[in-house]
């Protein structure tokens, strides 16, 4: 009886061990795949910038067509806020 239940002890630490160098290996080759990726990513400075320098752009205008407008809302809403005191 103790033989078997060494035996079956044995059989299920080897398929452990199988399984976590499985694991392991999968684990490994994701790192490495991922690493490489990584490395290779440089990115499109010029086009971020460009994106930086137009989004900069639109919002300036935007802002100095709307700037009148935004600045008498909010004087009006002070403005009503001083009554209710």
């Amino acid at each position: 009886m103790k033989e078997l239940l060494e035996m079956k002890l044995s059989a299920t630490r080897r398929r452990s061990l199988k399984a976590l160098d499985e694991f392991r290996c999968k684990i490994t080759k994701t790192m490495i795949l991922v690493s490489k990726t990584l490395r290779n990513e440089r990115g499109d400075v010029p086009g971020w910038v460009l994106v930086v320098l137009m989004t900069t752009g639109l919002v300036t205008g935007i802002w100095t067509l709307a700037a009148p407008r935004i600045d008498s809302i909010l004087r009006n809403s002070l403005d009503s806020m001083n009554g209710i005191r």
